[in-house]
């Protein structure tokens, strides 16, 4: 059984994950040593949509789950052992997370005797690690059973962020890799993955509605007691503004270049570009942008000048 790169996404995302997919295939030395796959939102909604408005524990509080959340596909991440049944090696990312470096080198990392390989995310107490990319030993992750799992959120036998956040492994198990595998927000000659992980500014989302909730996670924080507030008395997404640009442009050029040359090969349709250009999925700019984005090895090119010494 080959590797495989599993791909999380729902239909809010579908541009970000198959732009992802293809980026993994793309920058690999070696494209045909693994395959990639899609895990869509879609094709469990026999799990999800018995759970639509049901309360489960999130932040120290109750959520309602509403399968039109832009983030109603982070369960799916536990689904890959399942897929592989339980054999052979995984990496699972989030659909906003697109290569740079060689996913490969990932996919044949000396796993120590680990079931999974994954960055950390966070400073002091709150370090934790981050669960939205993961080199998975299938073998030894076959007490994940996905649906089961679900279903405790909603009976109170699991906490939402405790779940996202590996709470419940074996610290033993977790291995940790380099920040570069999940380079939140950064694009840097280090790079090997990088997550465009602050929703406000992911650079497909410019200037259309919010349609996510803001973490309520820090009971210290009055911005956490203030969207708590603000969620109870006017609703999921009242108030929430505009997604902004994102403040490194190369970032931006990255992502268009990729879905330029998606667009150009078939792999993201103009259907499919347009539909969710309709659904403020994708910022109605997208085609202004994609006429003057340059080509992403130029783009690459000039992250990996910024490292070289300067001449005298």
């Amino acid at each position: 059984m080959k590797p495989k790169v599993f791909v999380h996404t729902n239909h809010k995302q579908m541009v970000g994950a198959l732009v992802s997919a293809y980026s993994m295939k793309r920058q690999s030395a070696h494209p045909e040593a693994f395959e990639v796959e899609l895990i869509e939102h879609r094709n469990w909604r026999h799990m999800f949509d018995k759970y639509e408005g049901r309360e489960y524990l999130r932040d120290n509080t109750t959520r309602r789950w509403l399968n039109d959340d832009l983030q109603s596909f982070t369960p799916l991440r536990f689904a890959p052992p399942q897929l592989m049944n339980y054999q052979g090696r995984a990496v699972v990312v989030d659909p906003d997370v697109f290569a740079v470096g060689d996913v490969w080198e990932l996919l044949s990392k000396d796993m120590e005797g680990k079931a999974i390989w994954c960055c950390t995310r966070g400073k002091g107490p709150r370090n934790h690690p981050a669960s939205s990319v993961m080199l998975l030993d299938c073998s030894k992750l076959t007490h994940w059973k996905l649906e089961e799992d679900f279903d405790k959120l909603f009976r109170g036998e699991r906490e939402y962020k405790t779940w996202m956040n590996l709470g419940y492994e074996d610290p033993a198990t977790i291995g940790i890799l380099p920040p570069e595998w999940n380079h939140f927000d950064i694009l840097n000659e280090k790079t090997k993955l990088i997550h465009n992980t602050k929703r406000r500014t992911q650079p497909w989302k410019t200037g259309l509605p919010v349609d996510f909730i803001p973490s309520e996670n820090n009971p210290y924080s009055p911005f956490a007691w203030l969207m708590f507030v603000r969620r109870k008395l006017f609703g999921e997404y009242a108030f929430l503004g505009h997604y902004k640009p994102h403040p490194d442009k190369r970032q931006e050029d990255l992502f268009f270049g990729y879905l330029k040359e998606c667009v150009e090969q078939g792999i993201v349709s103009e259907e499919l570009l347009q539909e969710a250009m309709r659904n403020n999925w994708v910022r109605h700019d997208a085609y202004e942008v994609l006429a003057k984005v340059p080509p992403v090895d130029e783009t690459l090119a000039a992250v990996r000048a910024r490292a070289l010494p300067q001449a005298a």
